[in-house]
């Protein structure tokens, strides 16, 4: 038995405009919500369309209206538990203004950032948010000539179609070192993120600043080269036993990067909290059912990743944007605790 497919193929919208007895240009004035027609109408059209099954092409309207309502997302990995908080929250704010976001990564390469953001205006995305990108000031306000442009983790001069959304790296920085430093540690170590980034960078400046208004020199042999990685925390832990340097506590420039830490200091039969202190940075959903759960200094990433799709959004409509930096908080939980009497053995290869 042949069965028909009930809902007609390849209806148009004058099909629907005659059914519900107005012209196609009131039909497609109540679908892009342009204009005000009176509940009669309003209910005859939404009949016709209910009853055709019409769906109406996006692409054409995109090329009538000159927007797509799609906001280009450009984050370093959708991999990282990190990005994958703030797009999240992205995606739920965007949601009912009724913009639709297509995420890309860019591979922490400024190359393919540049190049990610130029196929986003290409396809004309009404609007981009960039996730921590690494492209100078003068190249981004370049581009949000053409469209506008979010960017979390930066902070930029008054531009009517760029916005910056800085985050106090520093000051995080400086609350999770004071932290360890008034628990007794005076041989904090430090695993670094890529120095090629600017949130990598303020972290150890803010590592080192708490370490100085303590009165504890900062001694570079202390301090080792991560990638925010969970596999480069492993090896700038394994680099720090190499080279016999002695330690009671750790900080480390992400959440990931503790975790690889972590592990190495339990495969080397270290207990932590209680022979090693270790601390991350950025609070991502797993921090806290970890064992032990970790102490870290917390970024509201979800609600982060909202407030910037609300202010590409007023960007887009022209409205002011106003964006203060974020507020970060050290959260206290079980890898930290006062230094024992007897420093550990941690400049031992064995």
């Amino acid at each position: 038995m042949k069965v028909t497919d009930p809902t007609p193929p390849n209806v148009k919208l004058e099909e629907i405009a005659r059914a519900a007895g107005v012209s196609p240009s009131t039909v497609s004035r109540i679908l892009n919500g342009t204009v005000r027609v009176s509940p009669e109408k309003r209910e005859a059209v939404e009949q016709a369309i209910a009853r055709f099954n019409y769906r109406p092409n996006v692409l054409a309207r995109s090329l009538a209206s000159g927007k797509t309502d799609t906001i280009g997302v450009l984050t370093q990995t959708v991999a990282s538990p990190f990005y994958a908080e703030w797009l999240r929250g992205i995606e739920d704010a965007l949601h009912e203004p009724g913009f639709t976001p297509v995420f890309v990564s860019s591979r922490w390469s400024v190359e393919e950032e540049r190049a990610r953001i130029e196929q986003f205006i290409a396809r004309r995305v009404d609007g981009i948010v960039i996730l921590h990108g690494q492209l100078d000031e003068d190249c981004l306000v370049e581009f949000s000539r053409q469209t506008p442009i979010v960017v979390l983790g930066r902070e930029f001069d008054d531009a009517p179609t760029l916005a910056g959304f800085p985050i106090d790296n520093v000051q995080g920085a400086c609350d999770a070192t004071r932290h360890l430093i008034a628990q007794g540690h005076r041989k904090i170590a430090f695993i670094a993120g890529p120095m090629s980034h600017a949130d990598a960078v303020d972290r150890l400046v803010g590592y080192r600043m708490a370490l100085e208004e303590a009165g504890i020199g900062f001694d570079s042999v202390r301090v080792e080269q991560g990638d925010f990685l969970e596999s480069g925390g492993v090896i700038a832990m394994e680099r720090l036993f190499e080279r016999r340097v002695g330690f009671t506590a750790v900080f480390c420039a992400n959440d990931q990067t503790a975790y690889g830490a972590r592990l190495v200091l339990h495969r080397r039969g270290l207990r932590v909290p209680e022979d090693v202190s270790l601390v991350g940075f950025d609070d991502v959903p797993t921090s806290q059912y970890v064992t032990p759960p970790l102490t870290t200094v917390r970024q509201p990433i979800y609600e982060m990743g909202c407030q910037a799709a609300e202010a590409i959004v007023r960007l887009i409509r022209k409205e002011p944007v106003t964006l203060s930096v974020a507020p970060l908080s050290l959260i206290v939980r079980e890898t930290t605790c006062a230094v024992r009497s007897s420093e550990p053995k941690t400049n031992s290869i064995g």
